[in-house]
């Protein structure tokens, strides 16, 4: 019989403790940026004094703030909707398409998942200036895409490697075109892996903010340039309430990725 955690003895409590030290190590972090953004204290002071929602009323209470969380928000939708689209015509080729140097291809589109981001984030910028999407729109657009694609790629790929083309193949043999075949069978088949693409795409982009520093301008910041920015002129327990909201954001979509695949998968 294989061996399974009840049956470890003693060295289960052993991996029990790395286990709750490790996500303390994690999540600790976390819970000190959340207890600041209620502190009382006009500075990042733990542990805090005493509680308020001051902060976060001071938040959603300035406009700049919004106007930031705003365009994060936009472009995030953006991206999410051309990288899911680019990533499922990409998917379809690398997986069902047979040519020459298809690794090779396939290796080139996730090579922004290995890259540092810095480097990244200077030849976008050097690009860009050339060509005038500096501080524009579009530049945030292209260069989060660029970032998202791969884990757009990934997710879309893995589900489509995992549906068996003889049931789009028959649904052709009944009178489908190939096209209709693949989107009234092989995308629902393969949602979870679309949803997965979308959130991660999403989530990249909210929260990338190393390559919105290079892209942003006096007019135009991401929430996460704003929070940077906010930090190198005053620590106000505000920056705390934005960082709160943008961890409890990818918390949630977290979760409802686990609980949506759950359900797919049922």
């Amino acid at each position: 019989m294989l061996l399974n955690f009840d049956r470890l003895g003693w060295w289960k409590y052993i991996l029990l403790t790395i286990t709750l030290l490790t996500a303390a190590f994690l999540l600790l972090p976390i819970v000190f940026i959340a207890a600041l953004s209620f502190g009382s204290s006009q500075w990042l002071i733990f542990p805090p004094p005493g509680w308020t929602f001051q902060w976060y009323g001071e938040l959603f209470a300035d406009p700049r703030w919004l106007e930031s969380a705003l365009t994060s928000f936009k472009i995030a939708v953006i991206v999410t909707i051309l990288s899911v689209l680019l990533g499922l015509v990409t998917s379809f080729g690398l997986v069902r398409g047979s040519f020459l140097f298809r690794d090779a291809l396939k290796a080139l589109f996730l090579t922004p998942m290995i890259l540092p981001v810095v480097v990244l984030a200077v030849a976008l910028y050097a690009f860009f200036l050339r060509i005038g999407l500096g501080g524009t729109l579009a530049g945030f657009v292209i260069s989060h895409l660029v970032l998202a694609l791969p884990f757009s790629i990934l997710s879309i790929s893995s589900a489509l490697e995992g549906f068996d083309k003889s049931i789009e193949d028959a649904a052709v043999l009944c009178g489908a075109s190939p096209l209709e075949a693949k989107i009234r069978v092989t995308l629902p088949a393969i949602s979870h892996g679309l949803f997965s693409a979308a959130v991660f795409s999403f989530l990249t982009s909210w929260d990338e903010v190393v390559v919105a520093i290079f892209m942003s301008s006096p007019t135009l910041q991401t929430l996460p340039v704003k929070v940077w920015a906010t930090l190198r002129q005053d620590l106000t327990p505000v920056v705390a309430a934005a960082s709160t909201l943008l961890i409890l954001l990818t918390i949630i979509l977290m979760a409802l990725v686990a609980v949506v695949r759950k359900v797919l998968k049922q």
